[in-house]
């Protein structure tokens, strides 16, 4: 059986402060995936950011305390991968590939567009270009399972107030178009909601109007399988007992071997 992490931290050293990783310690994960780490390697040299028992990979975005991604493997891979060959996913730090015997794991953090509209059109263009990797991946003679904070819901029970959101980055038309495309066409399977069609099931909330205590939130972290691993999901969670940050640590449980 493989437990399989995600989490946007919004800040891994603030994350770590607020407990993330005394609790990490606990989950006996796999594999953990780690998005908007907001820091350079060289900021990280305390060793609970590189957790015992661990083979820790970090991803920077040349710009310092945005973006980042970070992966922690018991098993040691057999390539990691952390460019994809295009901006701004290179220098943003935006993807980070673990690669075992028939099985890769990747941790990506998809950009936000809320904040403005030229953000809006390079969240598209990077989804544009990323989709096409995704196409790719999908003749490899390997499996994926894909680790992320996508910033897009799909349908209208992956956020409370759908409606209101229905202009807004995350939730457009054409976002949730592309995740069709993703699933419908390209044949990759959303993990959680194979195993969890229950509403009310986000993981990350505004900072404003009370947003956590009412749960009035999102589900833009979550986990895409190649459809041979389908078959193997067995559990989903997503914890909520503590706030490491603004988003919630989604975890899944596969029924499979994690090999070098």
């Amino acid at each position: 059986m493989a437990r399989i992490i995600t989490c946007n931290t919004n800040g891994i050293r603030a994350a770590a402060r607020k407990g993330f990783f005394d609790w990490l310690c606990s989950q006996d994960a796999d594999v953990v995936c780690i998005q908007e780490t907001k820091a350079q390697v060289h900021q990280l040299d305390d060793p609970i950011f590189n957790p015992q028992g661990y083979h820790c990979f970090y991803n920077d975005a040349v710009k310092p305390g945005y973006s980042g991604t970070a992966l922690f493997s018991r098993v040691r891979p057999q390539r990691v991968i952390t460019s994809l060959g295009w901006e701004p996913a290179d220098t943003e730090g935006r993807y980070l590939q673990a690669d075992y015997r028939g099985l890769s794991v990747i941790s990506l953090y998809l950009p936000s567009g809320s904040s403005s509209e030229a953000a809006q059109e390079r969240k598209y263009r990077f989804m544009d270009s990323f989709l096409e990797h995704l196409r790719a991946l999908r003749r490899k003679r390997r499996e994926f399972i894909i680790c992320a904070d996508w910033n897009i819901c799909h349908k209208e029970i992956d956020l409370k107030n759908w409606r209101a959101n229905s202009k807004n980055s995350g939730f457009l038309p054409e976002e949730r178009a592309w995740l069709d495309v993703l699933y419908d066409e390209v044949g990759y399977i959303d993990s959680f909601r194979l195993v969890n069609e229950e509403p009310e099931q986000y993981t990350w909330w505004s900072n404003r109007g009370q947003a956590w205590a009412k749960n009035v939130g999102w589900r833009l972290d979550y986990q895409v399988i190649t459809p041979a691993l389908a078959k193997t999901v067995r559990a989903a969670d997503i914890y909520k007992e503590q706030r490491f940050s603004d988003h919630a640590p989604q975890i899944m449980e596969y029924d499979l071997d994690i090999e070098a």
